[in-house]
């Protein structure tokens, strides 16, 4: 940095049609329907992103309780199955005789 100073005072004066153009830089406003950081990103996020985000969890798990209810149905139903292969097996070796079964 003291290198540039210095080389920068060193150089003549030039006129302003050949110097380089300068920007100006301000520091960064939010417009009107910019939001805060999203949750994602470690932010708190504003309220409009905080609801989104608890209407979408509960959506999944909403999805993820049918799943649930949906398994345990078919689980009873094999169940169920099982049971009636089971007394169908019983059946078939009590009519078969020999030994008392």
């Amino acid at each position: 940095m003291l290198r540039t100073t210095i080389v920068k005072a060193a150089r003549p004066a030039r006129l302003v049609s050949y110097s380089r153009a300068t920007f100006a830089t301000t520091a960064r406003a939010m417009g009107a329907g910019d939001t805060g950081a999203p949750p994602k990103t470690g932010g708190q996020g504003d309220a409009f992103q905080r609801r989104e985000k608890a209407q979408e969890d509960y959506a999944i798990k909403q999805r993820e309780k049918e799943k649930l209810l949906e398994l345990k149905k078919k689980l009873h139903e094999q169940q169920a199955h099982l049971q009636q292969l089971s007394d169908h097996i019983d059946d078939i070796t009590k009519n078969q005789g020999g030994e008392h079964n």
